[in-house]
């Protein structure tokens, strides 16, 4: 594998998942330093336009695919397969409960089977959702979580703990170098209006000039990175030079409750603060905060962008979706590659 300095270390990289919007800014991030990126997605909830300033990159290639039903045999070799694919927020991945298992599940294995022929490095887009409503705090990898196994969220918790469960399976086989990133709540340009998730939730809302949504009391907490943060770590994680036997949470370790948040976001939009109140979901966490220390003593990475700043440039990029033509979805393919249209 080429994990090298210099001309050298260009690497063919294989991202699923990658329209979605932590996978979209890994594609560019990884074509800007001067690799060959192959995307493959289903355009379920990833979009085209997500690619669009890097859709006629000669270095690129996009697949649709599904990845419960994609044949890896096919695919050209790789040094290394970021695999983010599944929806991410809780109306997404609900919407297809059964879809989700299996997109944690069977998309995992077929991937894993891959990394493994070619020898491939392989990283798993874990989520700190495994940690369910956590009875401790902050959350250490070490901590085993408090997960409803047969609530409405449990297609992705417990889908995403087999999936690490797979991959470390692999790993003990000798066969996968393997590295799994727990991913805490991520936000930035990129995010779609309708992703249910509470920065995309609010800022959409005080856009629109409608009240901000608050379920339960709004003393809930969770944790906010800035996606090019995110990329930054999953990029170390990847790029670490021994084995990483153990998942890695990724996050800021700034915890907000909901609250300061609405408070937040309605005034980088310059609008008054007016709120919905709503019962909180089953089975929402309560509390939600990574311990990095692993992270940090491990590849040196925290978090620098600080909240205000990266809601800022959501909020502007937010602003400018609304200007942009809905985005153009792809025939239902399996394993082709696709050209992209161009925007508009």
């Amino acid at each position: 594998m080429k994990h090298g300095k210099g001309p050298e270390a260009r690497k063919r990289i294989v991202i699923t998942g990658g329209a979605g919007f932590i996978g979209a800014h890994l594609c560019r991030r990884l074509l800007a330093e001067g690799h060959e990126v192959t995307c493959i997605d289903s355009f379920r909830t990833g979009r085209l336009s997500n690619l669009d300033p890097i859709a006629t990159h000669p270095g690129f290639r996009i697949i649709q695919a599904d990845v419960t039903r994609f044949e890896t045999v096919g695919l050209d070799p790789a040094d290394e397969i970021y695999h983010l694919a599944c929806a991410a927020s809780p109306p997404h991945y609900q919407a297809d409960p059964i879809h989700t298992m299996m997109t944690c599940v069977v998309g995992t294995a077929a991937f894993l089977d891959y990394a493994a022929r070619c020898g491939a490095r392989f990283l798993l887009a874990s989520t700190s959702e495994v940690y369910g409503d956590p009875e401790v705090h902050p959350q250490t990898e070490s901590y085993r979580g408090a997960v409803n196994p047969t609530g409405p969220r449990a297609c992705y918790d417990e889908g995403k703990r087999a999936a690490e469960a797979l991959a470390y399976d692999h790993a003990r086989a000798g066969g996968v170098g393997v590295r799994v990133a727990r991913i805490f709540n991520t936000y930035g340009p990129l995010m779609r209006a309708d992703d249910g998730r509470v920065v995309s939730n609010f800022i959409a809302q005080a856009l629109a000039g409608r009240p901000l949504t608050l379920y339960g009391t709004g003393l809930q907490t969770r944790s906010f990175c800035y996606v090019s943060d995110m990329v930054e770590g999953l990029m170390r994680l990847m790029g670490h030079p021994e084995p990483v036997l153990a998942p890695v949470n990724l996050g800021n370790p700034e915890e907000r409750t909901m609250r300061e948040l609405a408070e937040t976001v309605a005034r980088l939009c310059n609008v008054p603060l007016r709120m919905a109140q709503h019962p909180l979901p089953k089975d929402d966490p309560h509390r939600r905060c990574p311990d990095i220390s692993r992270a940090r003593s491990l590849l040196g990475w925290a978090p620098r962008v600080g909240l205000e700043a990266g809601l800022a440039e959501t909020i502007a990029s937010h602003r400018q979706a609304e200007h942009r033509a809905a985005p153009q979805i792809l025939a239902t393919g399996t394993r082709e590659a696709c050209a992209v249209p161009s925007p508009g």
